[in-house]
Protein backbone atom coordinates (compact mmCIF):
# COMPACT_ATOMS: atom_id res chain seq x y z
CA UNK A 1 0.00 0.00 0.00
CA UNK A 2 3.36 2.01 0.56
CA UNK A 3 3.69 5.37 -1.95
CA UNK A 4 7.54 6.36 -1.71
CA UNK A 5 10.06 5.92 1.02
CA UNK A 6 9.77 4.99 4.62
CA UNK A 7 6.80 6.94 6.67
CA UNK A 8 4.45 7.60 3.78
CA UNK A 9 2.42 4.39 3.38
CA UNK A 10 -0.51 4.34 4.08
CA UNK A 11 -1.62 2.85 8.26
CA UNK A 12 -4.08 0.35 9.22
CA UNK A 13 -6.03 2.86 11.11
CA UNK A 14 -6.71 5.32 7.80
CA UNK A 15 -8.00 1.81 6.32
CA UNK A 16 -10.58 1.29 9.21
CA UNK A 17 -11.13 4.86 9.26
CA UNK A 18 -11.80 5.09 5.39
CA UNK A 19 -14.19 2.27 5.47
CA UNK A 20 -16.23 3.60 8.67
CA UNK A 21 -16.52 7.00 6.50
CA UNK A 22 -17.27 5.16 3.39
CA UNK A 23 -20.13 3.14 4.79
CA UNK A 24 -21.59 6.18 7.21
CA UNK A 25 -21.25 8.84 4.22
CA UNK A 26 -20.15 11.16 6.75
CA UNK A 27 -16.87 12.70 8.39
CA UNK A 28 -18.38 13.77 11.43
CA UNK A 29 -21.04 10.32 11.52
CA UNK A 30 -17.81 8.11 11.44
CA UNK A 31 -16.09 10.31 14.20
CA UNK A 32 -18.81 9.78 16.41
CA UNK A 33 -18.91 5.86 15.70
CA UNK A 34 -15.46 5.75 16.70
CA UNK A 35 -15.14 8.16 19.27
CA UNK A 36 -12.49 10.38 17.68
CA UNK A 37 -12.70 13.83 17.16
CA UNK A 38 -14.11 14.95 13.82
CA UNK A 39 -11.21 17.45 13.00
CA UNK A 40 -8.80 14.13 13.71
CA UNK A 41 -11.23 11.98 11.36
CA UNK A 42 -10.93 14.47 8.51
CA UNK A 43 -7.12 15.49 8.77
CA UNK A 44 -6.52 11.58 8.30
CA UNK A 45 -9.21 11.26 5.30
CA UNK A 46 -6.94 14.11 3.62
CA UNK A 47 -3.86 12.65 4.56
CA UNK A 48 -5.08 9.09 3.37
CA UNK A 49 -5.98 10.70 0.03
CA UNK A 50 -2.68 12.24 -0.63
CA UNK A 51 -0.37 8.95 0.18
CA UNK A 52 -3.13 7.40 -2.21
CA UNK A 53 -2.18 10.20 -4.98
CA UNK A 54 -5.71 10.31 -5.72
CA UNK A 55 -9.37 11.97 -4.40
CA UNK A 56 -11.34 9.19 -2.59
CA UNK A 57 -14.28 11.71 -1.90
CA UNK A 58 -16.71 13.76 -3.31
CA UNK A 59 -17.19 16.50 -1.03
CA UNK A 60 -20.85 18.57 -0.79
CA UNK A 61 -22.95 20.18 1.65
CA UNK A 62 -25.10 16.76 2.04
CA UNK A 63 -22.02 14.33 2.90
CA UNK A 64 -19.29 12.64 0.95
CA UNK A 65 -19.52 10.00 -1.60
CA UNK A 66 -17.21 7.85 -3.13
CA UNK A 67 -15.75 8.77 -6.55
CA UNK A 68 -14.63 6.09 -8.79
CA UNK A 69 -10.71 5.48 -7.43
CA UNK A 70 -12.80 5.54 -3.87
CA UNK A 71 -14.76 2.72 -4.77
CA UNK A 72 -11.87 0.80 -6.15
CA UNK A 73 -9.80 1.62 -3.04
CA UNK A 74 -12.24 0.66 -0.35
CA UNK A 75 -12.69 -3.25 -1.93
CA UNK A 76 -8.80 -3.01 -1.50
CA UNK A 77 -8.72 -1.42 1.85
CA UNK A 78 -11.67 -4.12 3.36
CA UNK A 79 -9.64 -6.63 2.05
CA UNK A 80 -6.01 -5.30 4.11
CA UNK A 81 -8.07 -4.70 7.15
CA UNK A 82 -10.40 -7.98 7.19
CA UNK A 83 -6.80 -9.99 6.67
CA UNK A 84 -5.14 -7.92 9.37
CA UNK A 85 -8.05 -8.62 11.74
CA UNK A 86 -7.69 -12.35 10.89
CA UNK A 87 -4.11 -12.25 11.49
CA UNK A 88 -4.82 -10.32 15.40
CA UNK A 89 -7.12 -13.00 15.87
CA UNK A 90 -4.59 -16.13 15.32
CA UNK A 91 -1.67 -14.50 16.88
CA UNK A 92 -2.45 -11.75 19.42
CA UNK A 93 -5.09 -13.80 20.73
CA UNK A 94 -7.67 -10.59 19.81
CA UNK A 95 -12.06 -10.98 19.44
CA UNK A 96 -13.22 -11.90 16.37
CA UNK A 97 -14.36 -8.02 14.86
CA UNK A 98 -17.79 -7.22 13.75
CA UNK A 99 -18.09 -8.90 10.95
CA UNK A 100 -19.63 -6.75 8.28
CA UNK A 101 -21.18 -7.53 4.66
CA UNK A 102 -24.01 -5.96 2.68
CA UNK A 103 -26.11 -7.62 0.66
CA UNK A 104 -28.77 -6.29 -1.58
CA UNK A 105 -31.45 -8.88 -3.51
CA UNK A 106 -34.27 -9.77 -5.44
CA UNK A 107 -37.04 -11.15 -3.19
CA UNK A 108 -36.17 -14.74 -3.13
CA UNK A 109 -36.38 -16.68 0.43
CA UNK A 110 -33.91 -18.78 -0.55
CA UNK A 111 -31.59 -15.00 0.02
CA UNK A 112 -33.16 -15.26 3.09
CA UNK A 113 -32.83 -18.68 4.14
CA UNK A 114 -28.74 -18.51 3.51
CA UNK A 115 -28.17 -15.10 5.26
CA UNK A 116 -29.63 -16.89 8.31
CA UNK A 117 -27.02 -19.20 8.22
CA UNK A 118 -24.55 -17.23 7.49
CA UNK A 119 -24.84 -14.85 10.10
CA UNK A 120 -25.58 -17.82 12.66
CA UNK A 121 -22.64 -19.48 11.18
CA UNK A 122 -20.49 -16.40 12.18
CA UNK A 123 -19.58 -17.04 15.68
CA UNK A 124 -19.17 -13.38 16.54
CA UNK A 125 -20.39 -12.13 20.00
CA UNK A 126 -21.16 -8.57 17.95
CA UNK A 127 -22.14 -8.23 14.34
CA UNK A 128 -23.80 -5.40 11.59
CA UNK A 129 -24.26 -7.17 8.44
CA UNK A 130 -27.82 -5.72 6.20
CA UNK A 131 -29.91 -6.92 3.57
CA UNK A 132 -31.54 -5.54 1.26
CA UNK A 133 -34.33 -6.39 -1.04
CA UNK A 134 -34.76 -4.11 -3.49
CA UNK A 135 -35.02 -3.37 -6.63
CA UNK A 136 -33.14 -4.67 -9.85
CA UNK A 137 -31.66 -0.75 -10.40
CA UNK A 138 -31.02 -0.16 -6.62
CA UNK A 139 -29.35 -3.94 -6.62
CA UNK A 140 -27.04 -3.24 -9.49
CA UNK A 141 -26.39 0.36 -8.10
CA UNK A 142 -25.51 -0.82 -4.73
CA UNK A 143 -22.83 -3.16 -5.67
CA UNK A 144 -21.12 -0.59 -7.70
CA UNK A 145 -21.11 2.11 -4.79
CA UNK A 146 -19.94 -0.76 -2.52
CA UNK A 147 -23.07 -0.33 -0.29
CA UNK A 148 -23.22 -4.11 -0.85
CA UNK A 149 -20.37 -6.15 -1.78
CA UNK A 150 -22.41 -9.13 -3.20
CA UNK A 151 -26.26 -8.77 -5.05
CA UNK A 152 -28.31 -11.04 -6.35
CA UNK A 153 -30.50 -11.21 -9.21
CA UNK A 154 -31.83 -13.00 -12.25
CA UNK A 155 -31.20 -12.70 -15.91
CA UNK A 156 -32.74 -14.79 -18.93
CA UNK A 157 -32.75 -14.96 -22.61
CA UNK A 158 -35.10 -11.32 -22.79
CA UNK A 159 -33.30 -9.23 -20.12
CA UNK A 160 -29.72 -10.89 -20.91
CA UNK A 161 -28.30 -8.15 -23.15
CA UNK A 162 -29.80 -5.14 -21.07
CA UNK A 163 -28.78 -6.49 -17.59
CA UNK A 164 -25.23 -7.54 -18.88
CA UNK A 165 -24.45 -3.98 -20.92
CA UNK A 166 -25.32 -2.30 -17.12
CA UNK A 167 -23.06 -4.73 -15.57
CA UNK A 168 -20.29 -4.30 -17.71
CA UNK A 169 -20.34 -0.55 -17.60
CA UNK A 170 -20.15 -0.57 -14.08
CA UNK A 171 -17.24 -2.91 -13.67
CA UNK A 172 -19.00 -5.63 -12.45
CA UNK A 173 -19.47 -9.51 -13.29
CA UNK A 174 -22.45 -12.31 -12.95
CA UNK A 175 -21.24 -15.47 -11.23
CA UNK A 176 -24.24 -17.90 -11.99
CA UNK A 177 -25.91 -20.13 -8.69
CA UNK A 178 -27.78 -22.24 -10.60
CA UNK A 179 -31.00 -22.35 -13.59
CA UNK A 180 -34.57 -22.23 -12.10
CA UNK A 181 -37.30 -24.28 -13.84
CA UNK A 182 -40.33 -21.36 -13.32
CA UNK A 183 -42.91 -21.50 -11.15
CA UNK A 184 -46.27 -19.46 -9.13
CA UNK A 185 -46.02 -18.55 -6.18
CA UNK A 186 -49.58 -18.96 -4.50
CA UNK A 187 -51.47 -19.17 -1.09
CA UNK A 188 -52.08 -23.11 0.08
CA UNK A 189 -55.92 -22.26 -0.16
CA UNK A 190 -55.71 -21.36 -3.48
CA UNK A 191 -57.45 -23.68 -6.20
CA UNK A 192 -54.30 -23.81 -8.03
CA UNK A 193 -51.98 -24.92 -4.99
CA UNK A 194 -52.73 -28.74 -5.64
CA UNK A 195 -52.32 -28.78 -9.05
CA UNK A 196 -49.00 -30.84 -10.64
CA UNK A 197 -48.62 -27.64 -13.25
CA UNK A 198 -50.57 -24.20 -14.46
CA UNK A 199 -50.86 -23.03 -17.68
CA UNK A 200 -50.79 -19.45 -18.79
CA UNK A 201 -54.55 -19.70 -19.46
CA UNK A 202 -55.14 -21.22 -15.75
CA UNK A 203 -53.60 -17.68 -14.43
CA UNK A 204 -55.80 -15.45 -16.71
CA UNK A 205 -58.77 -14.46 -13.91
CA UNK A 206 -56.00 -14.16 -10.62
CA UNK A 207 -54.60 -10.72 -10.25
CA UNK A 208 -50.65 -10.74 -11.07
CA UNK A 209 -48.38 -9.81 -8.15
CA UNK A 210 -44.96 -8.32 -9.52
CA UNK A 211 -42.70 -6.39 -7.66
CA UNK A 212 -42.66 -2.56 -8.01
CA UNK A 213 -39.44 -1.07 -10.24
CA UNK A 214 -39.89 2.64 -9.07
CA UNK A 215 -38.49 5.02 -11.56
CA UNK A 216 -36.85 2.83 -13.44
CA UNK A 217 -39.83 0.27 -14.22
CA UNK A 218 -38.66 -1.09 -17.68
CA UNK A 219 -39.85 -4.37 -18.36
CA UNK A 220 -35.77 -5.17 -18.95
CA UNK A 221 -35.68 -4.46 -14.75
CA UNK A 222 -39.09 -6.41 -13.91
CA UNK A 223 -38.11 -9.22 -11.45
CA UNK A 224 -40.47 -11.59 -13.12
CA UNK A 225 -40.00 -13.16 -15.98
CA UNK A 226 -43.08 -12.56 -19.20
CA UNK A 227 -43.07 -9.10 -18.08
CA UNK A 228 -44.65 -7.70 -21.07
CA UNK A 229 -47.76 -10.20 -21.18
CA UNK A 230 -50.50 -8.38 -20.79
CA UNK A 231 -52.93 -9.36 -17.64
CA UNK A 232 -55.87 -8.17 -16.54
CA UNK A 233 -55.56 -7.78 -12.99
CA UNK A 234 -52.05 -6.12 -12.20
CA UNK A 235 -51.03 -5.11 -8.43
CA UNK A 236 -47.54 -3.88 -7.71
CA UNK A 237 -46.09 -4.22 -4.48
CA UNK A 238 -42.65 -3.13 -2.79
CA UNK A 239 -42.26 -6.27 -0.43
CA UNK A 240 -42.18 -9.51 -0.05
CA UNK A 241 -44.62 -9.58 3.06
CA UNK A 242 -47.05 -7.54 1.13
CA UNK A 243 -46.92 -10.15 -1.82
CA UNK A 244 -47.77 -12.86 0.65
CA UNK A 245 -50.48 -11.28 1.90
CA UNK A 246 -51.79 -10.28 -1.18
CA UNK A 247 -51.84 -14.12 -2.42
CA UNK A 248 -53.87 -14.94 0.84
CA UNK A 249 -56.51 -12.16 0.66
CA UNK A 250 -56.93 -11.65 -3.26
CA UNK A 251 -56.09 -15.17 -4.59
CA UNK A 252 -53.30 -13.95 -6.49
CA UNK A 253 -49.73 -15.60 -8.09
CA UNK A 254 -46.06 -14.45 -8.59
CA UNK A 255 -43.68 -15.83 -11.39
CA UNK A 256 -40.38 -17.19 -9.73
CA UNK A 257 -37.81 -19.76 -8.51
CA UNK A 258 -40.04 -22.23 -7.22
CA UNK A 259 -37.66 -22.64 -4.02
CA UNK A 260 -39.62 -21.31 -1.14
CA UNK A 261 -38.79 -22.31 2.44
CA UNK A 262 -41.49 -23.60 4.56
CA UNK A 263 -39.93 -22.42 7.61
CA UNK A 264 -40.03 -18.85 6.58
CA UNK A 265 -43.27 -18.78 4.39
CA UNK A 266 -45.26 -21.78 5.76
CA UNK A 267 -48.28 -20.00 3.88
CA UNK A 268 -47.15 -19.97 0.30
CA UNK A 269 -46.35 -22.90 -2.25
CA UNK A 270 -44.49 -22.94 -5.69
CA UNK A 271 -46.50 -24.87 -8.38
CA UNK A 272 -44.74 -25.56 -12.11
CA UNK A 273 -45.86 -23.46 -14.56
CA UNK A 274 -46.05 -24.79 -17.67
CA UNK A 275 -43.18 -22.08 -20.25
CA UNK A 276 -40.83 -22.83 -22.32
CA UNK A 277 -38.40 -20.38 -20.15
CA UNK A 278 -35.35 -21.10 -17.90
CA UNK A 279 -34.54 -18.32 -15.11
CA UNK A 280 -30.98 -17.98 -14.35
CA UNK A 281 -29.74 -16.67 -10.86
CA UNK A 282 -26.60 -15.70 -9.53
CA UNK A 283 -24.79 -13.10 -7.63
CA UNK A 284 -22.87 -10.40 -8.70
CA UNK A 285 -20.07 -8.24 -7.69
CA UNK A 286 -16.72 -6.31 -8.45
CA UNK A 287 -14.26 -7.56 -11.51
CA UNK A 288 -11.74 -6.14 -9.96
CA UNK A 289 -12.07 -6.47 -6.49
CA UNK A 290 -12.43 -10.57 -5.12
CA UNK A 291 -14.68 -11.40 -2.24
CA UNK A 292 -13.97 -10.80 1.00
CA UNK A 293 -13.89 -13.85 3.51
CA UNK A 294 -17.14 -13.55 4.76
CA UNK A 295 -18.87 -12.64 1.17
CA UNK A 296 -17.48 -16.16 0.18
CA UNK A 297 -18.84 -17.79 3.02
CA UNK A 298 -22.31 -16.16 2.22
CA UNK A 299 -22.12 -17.66 -1.00
CA UNK A 300 -21.10 -21.02 -0.05
CA UNK A 301 -24.68 -20.93 2.43
CA UNK A 302 -26.69 -19.85 -0.88
CA UNK A 303 -25.15 -22.73 -2.72
CA UNK A 304 -25.99 -24.90 -0.05
CA UNK A 305 -29.46 -23.74 0.92
CA UNK A 306 -30.51 -24.04 -3.42
CA UNK A 307 -28.70 -27.70 -2.90
CA UNK A 308 -31.09 -28.57 -0.35
CA UNK A 309 -34.29 -28.29 -2.55
CA UNK A 310 -32.68 -30.87 -4.99
CA UNK A 311 -31.90 -27.80 -7.74
CA UNK A 312 -28.82 -28.16 -9.35
CA UNK A 313 -26.10 -25.84 -9.04
CA UNK A 314 -23.87 -24.54 -11.68
CA UNK A 315 -20.35 -24.74 -11.23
Amino acid sequence: MARGGAGNGITLQQLRYFIEVAAEGSISAAADLLYVSQPTMSAAMKDLERRAGRALFTRSTRGITLTTDGTEFLGYARQVVEQAELLEQRYLGRPPSRRLLGVSAQHYSFVVDAFVRMVKASGAAEYEFSLRETRTWDIIEDVRTLRSEIGILYRNDFNRKVVDKLLREAGLGFTPLFLATPHIFVARTNPLAGRERVTLDDLEELPRLTFDQGANNSFYFAEEILSTRSSKQDIRVSDRATIFNLMIGLGGYTISTGIISDDLDPSIVAVPLDVDERIEIGWIGHTSIPLTGQAERFVAEMREVVAGFGVELIA
